[in-house]
């Protein structure tokens, strides 16, 4: 059984060199995609995003432009969202990074977040204000305002050294401190499911579901699971197998160990119990974009259910 491949520091040159294999005297020294550094000499693999942000944008802006006016008016799987209600936050999604993250101007600061309900509250809060003032906004203006944005937004993204720390941690994977590999990451997610939310609902999301895009947007979402599954009870290496069907698809397994869950490839043993989840609609689990109740109707589970349908209720986003 291994961990997935990641990197040590170079005693010399004090750079991070790809490994493939590093052994301590109890093994890897790593198995839990959560835990970067060991010593700060040791970190993980890390999902490369950065040069998808502008194929996702050219797609968005292309899927935008083909949109008439009733089609901007057409609700989505985000309940009280149109589309353009949606594209409005992909616009806030580029001026709010750009201006905290490449100008250092945070503007708008809560007066009180202590704990991730109250964070979560306060973002929701920007939200609900933004999405608000741009219908005053014409679609026409607001697409060539993505455009614009969007150009220097993934200028940003690529600009970032992606083993330094991240301004923002990934809150979802339980993470206090992220590098800037897993934040850019997690902004790739943000960005595809909020254009395949836009895409489902004029019948177009096919464009999305491409193994270039699909695979990173599930690769990252599935670094969720340990921090999912950490109050879920099980007897140590109890093996649980989560397969994504279709184009962009794959098998991720999360075992027992001790105190604690970890993601590992390879396992040496059968799966106490598996999931089956058809590719449409695994982004949807991780969106809250489908019910649990609705998601059982669709998936395959086998042996222990109590553990595979627990994935059912795992979120890949701040919700």
């Amino acid at each position: 059984m291994k961990a997935r491949v990641f990197w040590k520091k170079d005693s010399t040159s004090a750079k991070f060199l790809r490994v493939n294999s590093f052994y301590d005297k109890k093994g890897f020294i790593i198995q839990r995609d959560k835990v970067y550094f060991v010593n700060q000499d040791i970190i993980l693999a890390m999902i490369q995003t950065s040069h998808l942000f502008p194929v996702l944008d050219e797609k968005l802006i292309q899927l935008l432009r083909s949109l008439n006016s009733e089609d901007w008016e057409r609700k989505t799987i985000s309940p009280k969202w149109t589309i353009k209600d949606i594209a409005a936050h992909l616009l806030d999604g580029n001026i709010r990074s750009l201006s905290m993250l490449r100008d250092g101007y945070y503007g708008e600061k809560p007066e009180k977040v202590n704990s991730y309900a109250d964070l979560l509250d306060f973002l929701n809060g920007l939200n609900t204000d933004w999405v608000k003032a741009m219908r005053r906004v014409s679609p026409r203006l607001l697409v060539d305002l993505l455009e614009i944005t969007g150009k220097a937004y993934c200028a940003h993204i690529a600009s970032l050294p992606p083993l330094e720390p991240a301004a923002f941690s990934v809150a979802w994977a339980g993470e206090d401190v992220s590098l800037n590999w897993f934040h850019v990451a997690r902004e790739y997610t943000e960005k595809w499911h909020h254009q395949q939310q836009i895409r489902l609902a004029v019948d177009l999301e096919s464009e999305l579901f491409q193994a270039e895009l699909y695979r990173p947007y599930l690769e990252t979402s599935m670094l969720a699971l340990p921090h999912h599954y950490r109050k879920m009870e099980a007897e140590d290496n109890t093996l649980i197998k989560i397969q994504v069907r279709g184009e962009g698809g794959g098998d991720w397994w999360l075992i027992r160990k001790t105190d604690a869950w970890e993601l590992v490839i390879h396992p040496d043993k059968m799966p106490d119990a598996a999931v089956s989840i058809p590719g449409e609609i695994a982004w949807r689990i991780f969106t809250k974009g489908i019910t649990k109740e609705e998601a059982k109707l669709l998936v395959e589970i086998s042996g222990q259910k109590h553990l595979g349908e627990h994935i059912l209720s795992m979120l890949a986003v701040m919700a």
